[in-house]
């Protein structure tokens, strides 16, 4: 039998076929080599053996299967396929991956562990899980690691037939974001789930890890969970008597709820049918499901009782008498004076590793360091690809990103920061922290049906986010010379040239990064407005004809009834374009001293990112889909000491008549920009900083009283085009009335009738952007300063020269 096209031959359907064929049993039920013939037949469209051609049938079968095909009834299911039907194998599914990922990677506040913890997380998930299942790396590298892993994966799976042989790249689903998804033979799923895990810890010594597994029907691979005889499984009719119910709408979904929402969101624009719900549930989805549940529950300590326990993470003994490390989290095994690293520094096995890894992933550092070799410890690490080394990757691929980025500066000159204060010299001492996470991510998965669209989705959003994030440091970065810098743990001088960012992760939808404060908000931007763009199909991944593309349609469906913008956005509402794209991020930007405790800003980072969601979910309900901002100055480390949402309920909200609010974020991506604007026109039309503070600590007075100071101030500007830009860009662009009738003038107050807010008891209100802009006026390079900067930096290298 012949396979005739190139969707029949996927990898998904390989998968299935060589998971079928293998058996029930941890020895194949046909011999290796007819299963390695098969596999490659169905790669090369060829003529697969005899022994196998049944179980490719029914495989092709059921990859043939229409992906809006649903049966009204199990009978309709049984007459259409009934080979599908009497299948009785089954198939493995498992999934597993790192948790508590955050608590690893900033048990310590040093940027080098930082960066090793990262770097050694990302090598297990890209390199050592796809290892197991004969995934050569990219590089060549990771040819010795590939090897070790192989070796270690036989050496701790006991079997008559070698591990590592009944696994084929076909059968990975997805290995990213620190996730991994992958088909199994049925006999080794429990091994497979141990040996994730295992692998993990034995890696990292300190960090969690859970992969559970669990078998399926062929068919419940498109048509979800069934019960055994399939007859008894609660179908469509059943469904829709009972969708009502609280227990039923807690697994399907609200359908009533979604019925309601789908009139008013474009987001979702399709009415969503009784049928719809339950065909989104039953397929591949509710699988996947289940396999999270599983993961869930095991993750918090349920005892699977053919597994080894997992209810402990991993820990070690300490002594009140006994040294910690620089965590001061584990006892020191080793201590390490100067010069082998700048300062002493004691480091446990844990803390060794991370420092290894971090220092390896520098660029130039391919050798093990001296004293790691003199503590006669035995786990060894391969040179690691750092997120520079895939950014620099990325550059040459571009040469156009290249050459505005390098500035004319050689690359091979530039070092990798060593620390946070590398990073702040190019902005004064500050640094700015961005986390950013996927908007609708979890509702556009729902409505995927088959393993090859999860397989499309994980990997155009792995894309997207990734590409985003360098092109957004392209565009808005250079490499930056040492100025005026003294610091005793940096081996950098002044004059030296560093990256001035310091990329801590990108997996899947999951951003963090640290960059500069006086290119963060410009960086944020990008990258939400790339993430969208990238997915559109609107901007290449890149300019080589190497590049990889976008597979999936993320276009939002157009229907009959327009938005209005003015409900989603508070700068020029008319000159926003409507949302066009089903995915979107919402980012969290702290910016804040290079030495504030990095735990500190990650925590309040993450509460920004919170509060941009919530804002995403709410302009939702007016048909915008696109990203979100929420930020915070913080120039002292003792400014909040409670919570943000707390601190700004306390302290920027003022209950006067009217009501008050002292600040506007969140922000949608199209007033971010309005924001920048805002500050570039203060800039240009010169206006005096201490009329800016003095207007914004007349804020808090009311409303009048800082509408009459703020037109007091702006009269006495010069009337010049730098004016009438200031008044385009602020009074006109965001403090217009509500009603078009009323010629007043409220700058520098924005109307709020709370249309979109849950809770209207506290609205109507006046909010204002000017506390914003003023935190920010500092932190905003003018194009001019910009190019200043560079030529001052490459004069200086000339001199130097």
């Amino acid at each position: 039998m012949k396979i005739s096209n190139m969707e029949n031959s996927s990898s998904v359907m390989i998968a299935i076929a060589w998971c079928l064929a293998w058996g029930d049993e941890r020895k194949p039920k046909f011999d290796l080599a007819i299963l390695q013939k098969m596999r490659q037949a169905l790669k090369d469209g060829e003529d697969v053996p005899e022994e196998v051609r049944l179980i490719v049938e029914q495989v092709q079968q059921l990859q043939g299967i229409d992906e809006d095909y649903f049966p009204k009834s199990l009978d309709d299911l049984k007459t259409n396929y009934p080979a599908l039907w009497n299948q009785t194998n089954r198939i493995g599914l498992v999934y597993g991956g790192a948790t508590k990922i955050k608590q690893y990677v900033f048990e310590s506040s040093k940027i080098q562990y930082i960066r090793g913890a990262s770097a050694l997380l990302d090598r297990i998930n890209l390199i050592d899980l796809p290892a197991f299942f004969n995934k050569n790396p990219k590089s060549n590298q990771y040819a010795i690691q590939w090897n070790e892993v192989r070796k270690w994966l036989d050496d701790t799976i006991t079997s008559d037939y070698k591990f590592s042989e009944a696994l084929i790249p076909e059968l990975i689903i997805y290995s990213t974001g620190g996730h991994i998804l992958a088909f199994c033979p049925v006999a080794f799923v429990d091994d497979l789930a141990n040996a994730i895990e295992k692998r993990y810890t034995e890696e990292t010594l300190t960090a969690n890890s859970c992969a559970v597994g669990d078998t399926f029907r062929l068919l419940e691979i498109r048509f979800g969970l069934l019960q055994e005889p399939i007859e008894n499984t609660l179908w469509l009719d059943w469904y829709r008597q009972k969708y009502k119910e609280p227990l039923v709408q807690a697994y399907f979904g609200d359908l009533e709820k979604n019925l309601e929402n789908s009139q008013t969101e474009r987001c979702n624009n399709l009415a969503v049918s009784v049928e719809d719900a339950f065909a989104d549930r039953k397929s591949f989805n509710e699988l996947t499901t289940k396999l999270t549940i599983i993961f869930n529950q095991r993750r918090s300590g349920h005892d699977f009782y053919s597994r080894p326990s997992r209810r402990n993470p991993p820990m070690f003994e300490t002594h009140p008498y006994l040294m910690r490390d620089e965590g001061e989290r584990r006892s020191a095994v080793m201590i390490v004076h100067p010069p082998d690293l700048p300062r002493e520094s004691h480091f446990s096995e844990a803390s060794a590793r991370k420092h290894l890894v971090g220092y390896r992933a520098k660029k130039g550092k391919p050798a093990q360091p001296k004293w790691y070799d003199d503590s006669q410890l035995t786990w060894k690490s391969i040179r690691v690809e750092g997120w520079l080394d895939k950014f620099k990757s990325f550059l040459q691929k571009n040469p156009s990103l290249e050459q505005k980025y390098y500035a004319g500066f050689e690359p091979d000159e530039i070092e990798i920061p060593q620390t946070l204060s590398h990073i702040a010299n190019a902005s004064k001492g500050f640094v700015a922290y961005i986390y950013a996470d996927g908007n609708n991510m979890g509702g556009y998965i729902q409505k995927i049906r088959t393993p090859q669209k999860y397989q499309e989705f994980s990997r155009d959003v792995g894309l997207a986010t990734e590409y985003a994030v360098y092109q957004a440091l392209a565009d808005n970065l250079h490499p930056h010379k040492l100025q005026n810098f003294n610091d005793e743990e940096s081996t950098l001088g002044n004059g030296a040239l560093v990256h001035p960012f310091e990329i801590i992760t990108i997996g899947g939808d999951d951003i963090i990064l640290i960059v500069p404060a006086n290119k963060a908000l410009a960086i944020t931007k990008n990258i939400g407005e790339r993430f969208e763009e990238i997915l559109l199909k609107e901007v290449p991944l890149g300019e080589s004809a190497e590049s990889e593309k976008i597979i999936g349609d993320y276009k939002i469906k157009q229907d009959n009834k327009p938005v209005d913008l003015k409900r989603c956005h508070r700068y020029k509402a008319t000159e926003a374009s409507p949302s066009q794209c089903q995915l979107s991020t919402s980012i969290g930007m702290l910016i804040t001293a290079y030495n504030t405790p990095i735990y500190y800003a990650k925590d309040l980072t993450e509460q920004l990112l919170k509060s941009a969601k919530d804002r995403a979910k709410k302009l939702k309900k007016a048909g915008y889909c696109s990203g979100t901002v929420d930020f915070l100055t913080m120039k002292s480390v003792t400014m909040i000491s409670s919570d943000i949402k707390e601190f700004r309920r306390q302290a920027l909200i003022k209950n006067l008549r009217p009501k008050l609010k002292l600040y506007a974020a969140p922000y949608t991506l199209h007033e971010l920009g309005g924001l920048i604007s805002v500050i570039e026109a203060l800039k240009n039309a010169k206006f005096p900083k201490s009329q800016l503070y003095q207007i914004r600590s007349l804020l808090e007075r009311g409303k009048q009283t800082a509408i009459l100071n703020y037109r007091y101030f702006r009269v006495r500007l010069k009337q010049d085009k730098q004016n009438l830009d200031l008044q385009e860009q602020f009074e006109e662009a965001w403090c217009q009335p509500k009603d078009s009738k009323n010629k007043g003038n409220l700058a520098p107050w924005i109307y709020d009738d709370g249309t979109l807010e849950y809770d209207k008891s506290d609205y109507p209100l006046f909010e204002t952007i000017w506390r914003d802009v003023v935190d920010l006026y500092d932190f905003i390079a003018s194009p001019d300063d910009d190019h200043d900067a560079i030529e001052a930096q490459t004069a200086t290298t000339e001199t130097e020269l």
